[in-house]
């Protein structure tokens, strides 16, 4: 099988190939990636992209079809990766997330691409209330990352439905977890940076809010599934929620059972805080209905582990991390200031 992986030296990315490699011991596999972050590792072993067969560099809204041709199958990570870039650059979102992401699909469809995953978001159920969300309940996208998602699950389903190609959205719950390119703009990777260099946390909300979590090596297992199930009986298009039941979680226990991981670490809450209104509890029995042999692995309690273990290692101690590269808008902002990239994020 010959794999091409869009985005692939990013924080997911990272992790995926790893997997991809274990596991697909003879496939031929590609990254495509704009490079963006691929100084921002975090690990001392050695490159994740070592895994790959061959590696290119290029801007996804310019993919050459030279790359999709004789492709067996892509998974497109590719992409505005979280709300504060999509909220600074809302129409680049548009244009990356959604734009650049159907015309890759469809060319992909053309030129014989037979298997297409994408990293979709549970984060289109927006303000959710209580209900756990399944697959055909109401949507209510609040940010322009989320909208993205949706409009491109939606493009993928009405181009899958006149072609033969195998399309699976995979809307994953909030990412966690070490991962040779670690991110910090993630709720439970930001609370053990904090309590490793502070001995504090701080919940800037009232801690009610519900998030779903999902482990990076975890993400790279759905993302295989999707690569080699059956689709006599799911069908050529799916969407599905991909998680674990036990890891809806409410903010403040976030922060309390990294306060639990690493003793002496004080938590406080905002009780005055205004409502969060991204707060989403979600249903995944239907990933455990599809995919029984690739359910989560890493739990919560693992997950706090090895990012406690991961960062020590790295001899992390940084009390102004939020103002770092491990944030991935400081990174692009500090390429733009220093005349590496434009503000359409295209490198000069």
């Amino acid at each position: 099988m010959k794999i091409l992986i869009t985005g692939n030296m990013g924080y997911v990315g990272s992790e995926l190939v790893k997997m991809l490699r274990k596991e697909l011991a003879q496939a031929y596999l590609v990254g495509f990636d704009s490079g963006f972050f691929a100084h921002c590792l975090t690990t001392g072993g050695r490159v994740p992209e070592i895994n790959l067969d061959c590696q290119h560099f290029g801007d996804i809204r310019s993919i050459p079809d030279s790359l999709l041709k004789g492709m067996d199958a892509v998974i497109h990570l590719a992409a505005i990766s979280n709300d504060p870039i999509g909220n600074k650059f809302e129409q680049i979102t548009k244009d990356i997330n959604f734009t650049a992401s159907i015309n890759l699909a469809r060319r992909a469809v053309e030129l014989g691409v037979e298997r297409f995953v994408f990293a979709s978001s549970c984060s289109m159920y927006g303000y959710a209330g209580d209900d756990a969300r399944k697959e055909n309940d109401a949507i209510n996208p609040l940010t322009a990352y989320a909208r993205s998602k949706v409009a491109t699950e939606q493009a993928l389903e009405s181009l899958c439905a006149s072609s033969s190609a195998y399309m699976t959205s995979l809307r994953f719950s909030t990412a966690c977890g070490m991962s040779d390119r670690l991110r910090l703009d993630l709720v439970l990777n930001d609370f053990v940076a904090s309590a490793i260099s502070t001995g504090s946390i701080t919940v800037l909300s009232d801690g009610t809010p519900w998030r779903p979590l999902i482990d990076v090596k975890d993400m790279a297992r759905a993302m295989l599934w999707a690569l080699t199930r059956e689709s006599e009986k799911i069908g050529r298009y799916v969407a599905v929620n991909v998680g674990s039941s036990v890891q809806n979680y409410q903010v403040r226990d976030l922060a309390n059972a990294v306060a639990s991981a690493l003793p002496g670490t004080t938590v406080s809450v905002n009780t005055a805080a205004p409502p969060d209104k991204r707060s989403y509890r979600v249903d995944f029995s239907l990933y455990e209905k599809l995919a029984p042999d690739h359910q989560p692995q890493v739990m919560l309690e693992q997950s706090i582990k090895e990012l406690v273990s991961g960062m020590k290692a790295l001899g992390f101690n940084d009390k102004n991390f939020r103002s770092s590269g491990l944030m991935r808008l400081n990174t692009l902002e500090a390429h733009i200031s220093e005349h590496r990239l434009n503000h359409e994020l295209q490198w000069l």
